[in-house]
């Protein structure tokens, strides 16, 4: 018989079946996911949810190029391999809806009922109402979500989630773009994480963000690491296998893992302790997984047996837990062949929470809502939303949030044995005001192991901290340059608030009147109604508050004296003399912008700087940190001297800032071509040819060198060089800062502020 034909002529072939749809097949993925470890749970409300989103998503894309819809899928992948509940998963399918498409919170309500309705709103940016600034609607934002965190943790784990897949997808952005979510990621979200307990996720965003900050010492430290990635894997199989034997020897039951330290980590050790990569103790490490705290003390007894641990790297995590309930027993020892390495020792269940953190304890099956009211985890959040409440200036509010989730490192003692858990850095005052807000104000003195020490110190781990209180006292203005915790800032700031007030009112009537006298005007004819009406003109409810912004300098009392008494007060030129309160001519007086180059010598300020809506103020930029053009600045009214431009990373100005009333919105004026100076310090290896590299570094940017210093440091093995170099902007600075490190044997450039 002759062999069938696949197709006959004249037949009709069968229509090829259409290509799969990759967002549904994603969907579809998610439920066996879910299905796995919630067998019982009805789905039906989750595709629901997957079809609301893609009909509300429908014709959107990323910046991929796929469709916008696979990015809910993806969140919501992550939330399964967090074992989520389907209420987060649920939100991590709706989570761009409100946000980003016609869809409301009622609509969602109405669908899904008010837990997935408070979720979806919790993790919703303000982006629909009108906001002074990028900075106003960022800090807002947050508010909102460490607000609704308070309600139900699971909207941060939806906002992580959401986070983790933007970051893994980061590179289709434009280069701002992707620096300002990876600086956000590394400075709010990572440390969120760090505090949940969750170190896989905090590690993977870390990674992320370093890999888009600073791709040149990423592909640098990477490289590091994978050259020396076959040998440090032979050496940690060598060790591994004696722990092991010896472990059998001992009787006690482990699981030994080895693992290299992840890239930003590294980073974070060379930069802080100005090292090479071989300096780095912890590079390797061992971790031994046990079944109970008494084999992890027995295991430590066993690796202290059979290598030199090394004095200082031993750390007990187990009898003494980190605030997010991370416990482990940490020591660095000198293996075999002279390489240091490090051991970390828990058992199975101290893994499972070191590794997902809060995630390891969700109680949803009970009709929680997530960890218990006393978790130790979530307490901070509670103080935190607490302490920052009453902050009102946006810039203030997200650099304290960056502080205060910033990992806390000291673990101080009160005399009877409380521990005091603060963050690195952390003073006395902290300590003071961590006890209880009235021991901090009173304070005037501190014990540190028994031996008074000024309160400026820094706490160590272990120090035993006693108070000294005396009835009456207040808290100093000059604490809030050295004090580390948003508890012990708030409480200093409102004490000083509330005197610093009374006396800028009480100097602001006598300037107004001491004015009107000197111009003619009879204060006693002014109605009260006229001068509240220019009150409410400049944005101030009440008398008293317009007096106070007089006191404080923030405008003259010749701009209120026009305004009041017209036919009198004639409006003063803009040549005229500077105003601010009780203001005195300056000598040197800059009338041109030459006078730029020179901190803090007075400018004319439609130079360089201006003051945003006011003409006539004296402006001058800050000795300490000397704001170079493209640098974002705030300015901050002195009385007597006109308005102080700082920085915003001025070390200074957060202790300055403490009375809102006194920042002032500045900008940069029209471009000029002077040079600003800068401080600048370069931490290098020991070697011939560094300083050449150097400067040609500045040669080839025809930058000026005012004046340089160089010196070896013994004890790091490396080199230290400090210039002064001219230059036209805050690009120009990075450009030069990139180039150095780019040199091999360059560990650090760091801008110095006086």
């Amino acid at each position: 018989m002759p062999a069938e034909s696949a197709s006959l002529p004249g037949s009709v072939s069968e229509p090829s079946p259409p290509p799969p749809d990759p967002v549904e097949q994603l969907y579809r993925e998610l439920e066996a996911k879910i299905r796995e470890y919630r067998p019982k749970d009805d789905l039906a409300g989750l595709e629901k949810a997957f079809r609301f989103a893609r009909q509300y998503h429908e014709g959107q894309t990323r910046d991929s190029g796929e469709p916008y819809m696979a990015h809910p899928v993806m969140v919501a992948h992550i939330l399964g391999d967090m074992r989520m509940d389907l209420v987060a998963m649920q939100t991590g399918l709706l989570h761009d809806v409100v946000e980003d498409t016609s869809a409301t919170v009622e609509q969602v309500r109405k669908e899904f009922g008010e837990e997935v309705a408070r979720c979806v709103d919790g993790v919703t940016k303000l982006t629909k109402l009108d906001f002074f600034s990028a900075e106003d609607r960022q800090a807002e934002s947050f508010r909102k979500m460490l607000l609704a965190m308070v309600e139900d943790i699971r909207v941060i784990m939806v906002k992580l989630a959401d986070r983790m897949h933007n970051m893994r997808t980061l590179g289709y952005l434009d280069a701002e773009r992707r620096e300002r979510i990876a600086r956000e990621t590394i400075e709010i979200y990572a440390p969120i994480a760090h505090r949940l307990g969750m170190g896989k996720v905090r590690g993977e965003l870390e990674d992320l963000s370093f890999q888009h900050l600073e791709p040149d010492a990423y592909r640098e430290i990477l490289g590091a690491i994978e050259s020396r990635r076959h040998s440090n894997e032979e050496f940690l199989h060598e060790i591994r296998q004696t722990v092991e034997a010896e472990l059998r020897r001992e009787g006690i039951p482990a699981r030994i893992d080895g693992r290299i330290k992840r890239p930003y980590s590294v980073f974070q050790k060379l930069r802080r302790q100005k090292i090479t990569v071989d300096q780095v103790y912890d590079l390797m490490a061992l971790r031994i997984i046990t079944d109970s705290v008494k084999s992890c003390y027995a295991a430590l007894g066993v690796i202290h047996n059979q290598w030199r641990p090394i004095p200082g790297r031993i750390k007990d995590f187990i009898a003494i837990p980190r605030p997010n309930l991370y416990q482990s027993l940490h020591t660095s020892v000198v293996g075999p062949h002279g390489q240091t390495f490090e051991v970390q020792i828990r058992t199975e269940e101290m893994h499972r929470i070191a590794e997902e953190g809060i995630a390891a304890h969700w109680k949803y099956k009970e009709g929680r809502k997530g960890p218990a009211a006393d978790d130790q985890r979530m307490s901070w959040l509670r103080h935190l939303v607490e302490w920052q409440r009453d902050m009102q200036d946006p810039g203030e509010f997200m650099s304290m949030l960056k502080v205060d989730l910033y990992p806390e490192e000291v673990y101080s003692f009160t005399p009877r044995g409380k521990v005091i858990v603060l963050p690195r850095d952390a003073t006395p005052i902290d300590f003071a005001f961590a006890i209880h807000s009235d021991v901090g104000n009173t304070c005037v003195g501190a014990k540190v192991n028994g031996r008074i020490v000024p309160l400026r110190s820094s706490l160590r781990n272990g120090d035993i901290v006693e108070i000294m209180t005396q009835s009456g006292h207040e808290p100093s203005k000059d604490w809030l340059a050295f004090v580390k915790t948003s508890k012990a800032r708030n409480k200093i700031k409102h004490v000083i608030n509330a005197s610093e007030r009374l006396k800028a009112i009480e100097i602001g009537q006598k300037y107004l009147d001491k004015e009107a006298r000197r111009l003619g005007v009879q204060m006693s004819k002014v109605a009260r109604s006229d001068l509240e009406s220019v009150a409410s003109e400049y944005g101030y409810s009440k008398m008293e508050d317009l007096y106070a912004a007089l006191g404080y300098g923030k405008f003259s009392a010749r701009q209120v004296l026009t305004k009041v008494a017209p036919e009198v007060v004639k409006e003063e030129p803009p040549e005229g003399k500077p105003a601010g309160a009780a203001a005195e001519p300056v000598p040197g007086n800059a009338s041109s912008s030459s006078a730029a180059a020179v901190p803090g010598r007075p400018l004319d300020a439609d130079a360089v700087i201006k003051v945003r809506g006011i003409d006539d103020l004296l402006v001058y930029r800050a000795k300490c940190c000397n704001p170079i053009r493209g640098e974002a600045i705030v300015g901050y009214v002195t009385r007597g001297k006109g308005v102080a431009v700082h920085s915003k990373l001025c070390p200074n100005v957060q202790s300055l800032m403490y009375d809102v009333e006194r920042k002032i919105e500045v900008e940069w004026a029209r471009a000029a071509a002077d040079a600003f100076p800068v401080r600048i310090v370069i931490h290098t290896d020991d070697r011939p040819g560094m300083l050449m590299q150097l400067t040609s570094v500045l040669s080839g940017e025809n930058t000026n060198i005012r004046s340089l210093e160089a010196k070896t440091e013994a004890e790091q093995d490396g080199g230290i060089v400090e210039m002064t170099v001219d230059v036209r902007d805050k690009k120009q600075l990075e450009k030069l800062v990139a180039a150095m490190r780019r040199i091999s044997g360059v560990r650090d450039v760091e801008r110095l502020y006086n």
